[in-house]
């Protein structure tokens, strides 16, 4: 299971850990866009997840209390503290076996571990011929998640994510939770253009605290923008699947938009039961490496 560091959060246990795996939100992601090309089209949705547990409801929980404890003041505090990069300094491989702590060994559905979950996605970004940097980006897209090892309760880490400091756009998932958000109340946030303007660009909204938002503070000075932009708006499904915010976009943005959408397909559907040979793909990585990023990474 993940490991926590309780002394960090005033949490009860159940809001920390609402979700059996993480990859319990990622499969919900998949049943929301599913693809017919995917290796998991002919699996059904019944199929994922699939513990003795008849019913649950482990995903809606989590959605619950992500839309009421992520507000404005929240993301504020978050990128105050974890942005400062003052916890941890690693190399890169060793970092890939510290987040390899997150295996879940509850998860029915695979036993391959962190570091091999993202070899799948930059694999099939080097298999299509993309640019070496988009296959780092894919390789090094989920590294914020070590924010669970860093105490951060799962609601703060992975998810959909959305603009704080603004209304709330009906198509993120489960919108109705939002009502439980203070800011929903709040008449400095939920407007229209709330705390920002028309057309003000993504780069200057503020968006939910998770993953995304710190893997790309830790490589925005390594990766050309628009892996950057792959790394910080991967999970923000209502924009660059649903097409909503429209009106905070600038032409930057729009530009931008056809590059997180290349990388969403690698990043919901190269999941699949076969391990890729580390040892073998080790040295072309490590190489891969050396060419973008430093000899250790701040955490």
């Amino acid at each position: 299971m993940i490991a926590m560091d309780k002394e960090k959060t005033s949490l009860p246990p159940q809001e920390i850990n609402p979700l059996i795996s993480l990859d319990e939100w990622e499969d919900d992601v998949l049943k929301r866009y599913p693809d017919s090309a995917s290796e998991n089209a002919e699996k059904s949705k019944d199929a994922f997840r699939n513990y003795e547990t008849p019913v649950r409801d482990t995903v809606k929980e989590f959605y619950r209390l992500n839309h009421s404890y992520q507000t404005y003041e929240f993301v504020q505090g978050k990128k105050q503290d974890f942005l400062q990069f003052n916890r941890k300094r690693m190399p890169v491989w060793e970092a890939f076996d510290f987040l390899n702590q997150l295996v879940d060994d509850s998860d029915p559905d695979t036993d391959l571990d962190q570091l091999q979950h993202l070899l799948q996605t930059s694999e099939a970004i080097r298999r299509d011929g993309h640019p070496d940097w988009m296959i780092l980006t894919g390789l090094m897209h989920d590294m914020g998640k070590v924010l669970c090892l860093f105490g951060e309760p799962q609601w703060a880490v992975v998810g959909d994510t959305f603009p704080v400091g603004c209304a709330y756009s009906d198509k993120v998932v489960y919108p109705e939770f939002f009502i439980n958000n203070p800011d929903f109340s709040n008449d400095a946030y939920n407007s229209k253009f709330g705390v920002y303007q028309q057309g003000c660009g993504l780069r200057n909204i503020h968006m939910s605290w998770g993953h995304d938002e710190y893997v790309y503070h830790m490589m925005k000075d390594y990766l050309p923008e628009e892996g950057l932009y792959m790394l910080r708006y991967h999970s923000f499904y209502a924009w660059h699947r649903e097409g909503e915010y429209s009106y905070l976009m600038d032409d930057h943005d729009r530009e931008m938009l056809k590059w997180v959408q290349l990388f969403n397909p690698y990043d919901l559907y190269s999941k699949c039961p076969n391990p890729p040979n580390i040892k073998e793909l080790r040295p072309y990585y490590e190489s891969l490496i050396r060419k973008y990023l430093p000899e250790e990474l701040a955490f």
